[in-house]
C-alpha cells in the first residue's frame, strides 16, 4: 500500500467518528488527499485506525475514522495513502465472513495477498445492460407465483420491527437458484449475525456465500461501507466469472440512519425528518448496481427496508419506492399479496414459465380478494351467499398453503397446488379461465381426493 512520508498533526476537531485536519497548501497538490481516498491515523507512534476522506474544504479535510474516535486525541497524526477503499476479491472469499472494514472475522486464514478491488465505483453503462428476461427461482410461492423475482431486479422487502424479515431473507439465501449469494448486514445485533452464520452453515450453502457484517456495536462508519463492499464483490463475480449473483442486504434503513448521523456530524442541513437531501441519490447509487450484463452474469438485489411505525411515507421507504421495481410487503408474518408487487414479473410469466402462470396468478388473487371481503361481511354479521362461503374456505387454504413463510415448493409444484386449491372450493366455470387451460390443468376428482387424503394424513 503506497504511503506518503508526510504526517499532518493539526487536527482541528473530533466530532463523533469524524475528525477535521488542517492540510496546508492542499491546492498545490503537495498532499495526496482526494475525496474517497484512505488515510492512516497514528497516535503515540502506533497505528490507530484507517479513515476515509469524505469532505475537502479549502485546506480542511474531514475523515471518517473506521475504528471510531474513542480515545483519540488532537495530538494524533494523519497520513494520506493516495488510494480509495478496496475490498478483497478472489475465489478464496467464498464461504468467508468479513466485517464492515473488509477484514475477515471468521477465524480463517488471512487474505492480505489476495487481489483487491475498489468499492463504490460507477454504475454500469446502460448500453451494456441486457433487458431482464430470466427468472430467479426462490421456491417461495408468494414470490415465484405471485410476484416473480427477475434477474437484475432491485426490490426491497418493506417490513416493520418485530417481523421475521431476517428469517425470511435467510430462507431466500438458502433456496434461491443463484451461483453466488453475497450478504450484507448493517447494524445487526449479535443474535441476528449468529443466526445468519449458523443457518448458512447448517444448510450447507456457505461454500457459495460471502458475508459482510456490521454489528450494532461496530463503528457507524463501517455501516456505510458494508453495502458497497458487497456490491463490488457481486459485480466482479458477475462480470469476470459470469455468475448469477444474488445480493441480500439488511437493513437499508439502518444504512440511511448512519448517513444521517454522519451528515449531522458534518453540519449538513437536513431535508426531511433529519435525513440529508442526497438520501435519494445515495440509495439509487447502490440499487443501480443491479444489472444483467451483456455476455456475462447478473446481479440481483433484494434488500430489507424497515418502516418506523409502519409508515410507508417515511423518507427511506418513500425514496426507495421511486428507485426499485416493486416491493415485497412483509406484514403480520406473511408476504401480503396486496401490498407486494414485482413490476418485472410480466417479463417471464408465461414466457419462461408455464403457460398457465399468468392466469393462475390473477385468478388466485381475485378469489383471495373476495375471501377478504366475505370475511369482513361475516364479522359484521351480514348474510353470506354460497359463493361467500366458498371464498372464505379458499382464503383459509390460501393463507395456509401459500402465504406462510415456511411454505417451500418449486414453481411447478406451486402452480399445481393452486389448481388443486381452486378445485377444492370452486367449479371450473367460476374461475372464468380459458377453456383450453381448464381442460389441460383442472384436477380430476380422483386426483383431488388423493391429494386431500394425503394432506389430511400429513396433518394428523
Amino acid at each position: 500500500m503506497p504511503q506518503s512520508l508526510l504526517r499532518y498533526t493539526n487536527i482541528l476537531s473530533i466530532v463523533g467518528d469524524l475528525i477535521r485536519v488542517h492540510v496546508p497548501n492542499l491546492a498545490e497538490g503537495n498532499a495526496q488527499a482526494n475525496y474517497g481516498d484512505l488515510a492512516l491515523i497514528e497516535q503515540d507512534g502506533q497505528t490507530y485506525s484507517m479513515a476515509q476522506i469524505i469532505k475537502i474544504d479549502h485546506e480542511e479535510v474531514s475523515l471518517q475514522v473506521f475504528a471510531g474516535t474513542k480515545g483519540l486525541s488532537t495530538g494524533a497524526s494523519v497520513c494520506f495513502l493516495g488510494q480509495p477503499m478496496k475490498t478483497t476479491y478472489s475465489p478464496n472469499i467464498l464461504g468467508r465472513i468479513f466485517n464492515g472494514a473488509g477484514e475477515p472475522i471468521d477465524g480463517g486464514p488471512a487474505l492480505e495477498q489476495d487481489p483487491k478491488v475498489e468499492i463504490d465505483g460507477p454504475s454500469v453503462n446502460p448500453v451494456r445492460r441486457v433487458l431482464a428476461s430470466r427468472m430467479v427461482r426462490t421456491n417461495v410461492p408468494m414470490i415465484d407465483v405471485f410476484n416473480t423475482l427477475v434477474e437484475s431486479q432491485k426490490i426491497p422487502i418493506f417490513s416493520v420491527a418485530g417481523e421475521p424479515y431476517n428469517r425470511f431473507l435467510a430462507r431466500i439465501a438458502i433456496q434461491a437458484e443463484a451461483d453466488v449469494v453475497v450478504f450484507g448486514g448493517m447494524g445487526l445485533i449479535f443474535d441476528d449475525y449468529h443466526f445468519f452464520r449458523t443457518t448458512f452453515e447448517e444448510a450447507g450453502v456457505s461454500a457459495r456465500t460471502v458475508m459482510f457484517t456490521n454489528l450494532a456495536s461496530d463503528p457507524t462508519v463501517e455501516r456505510l461501507l458494508t453495502p458497497d463492499m458487497a456490491l463490488a464483490v457481486a459485480e466482479h463475480f458477475a462480470v469476470e466469472e459470469s455468475k448469477k449473483v444474488l445480493v441480500l442486504l439488511t437493513d437499508m434503513t439502518s444504512y440511511a440512519d448512519a448517513m444521517k448521523e454522519i451528515g449531522v456530524a458534518m453540519d449538513k442541513i437536513p431535508a426531511n425528518r433529519g435525513y440529508m437531501g442526497d438520501l435519494y441519490s445515495q440509495l439509487a447509487r447502490r440499487y443501480e448496481k443491479a444489472c444483467d450484463y451483456k455476455g456475462a452474469g447478473s446481479v440481483t438485489i433484494l434488500a430489507v427496508t424497515t418502516m418506523p411505525g409502519n409508515d410507508v411515507t417515511h423518507p427511506v421507504p418513500d425514496n426507495t419506492g421511486y428507485i426499485t421495481e416493486g416491493q415485497f410487503y412483509l406484514h403480520e408474518g406473511h408476504l401480503d399479496p396486496f401490498g407486494s408487487l414485482s413490476r418485472l414479473k410480466q417479463m417471464v410469466q408465461g414466457k419462461e414459465t408455464r403457460e398457465d402462470h399468468p392466469a393462475i396468478m390473477n385468478t388466485m388473487i381475485r378469489f383471495y380478494s373476495d375471501s377478504v371481503n366475505a370475511a369482513q361481511k361475516q364479522a359484521m354479521a351480514f348474510e353470506l351467499s354460497s359463493y361467500d362461503l366458498k371464498t372464505i374456505k379458499f382464503g383459509k387454504l390460501f393463507k395456509k398453503r401459500f402465504m406462510s413463510l415456511d411454505a417451500a415448493m418449486s414453481l411447478e409444484e406451486a402452480l399445481d397446488k393452486c389448481w388443486e386449491t381452486m378445485a377444492e372450493c370452486f367449479g371450473p366455470e367460476e374461475t372464468l379461465m380459458k377453456q383450453s387451460l381448464l381442460e389441460k390443468y383442472w384436477p380430476n376428482p380422483e386426483q383431488l381426493a388423493v391429494e386431500e387424503a394425503s394432506e389430511a394424513a400429513a396433518e394428523a
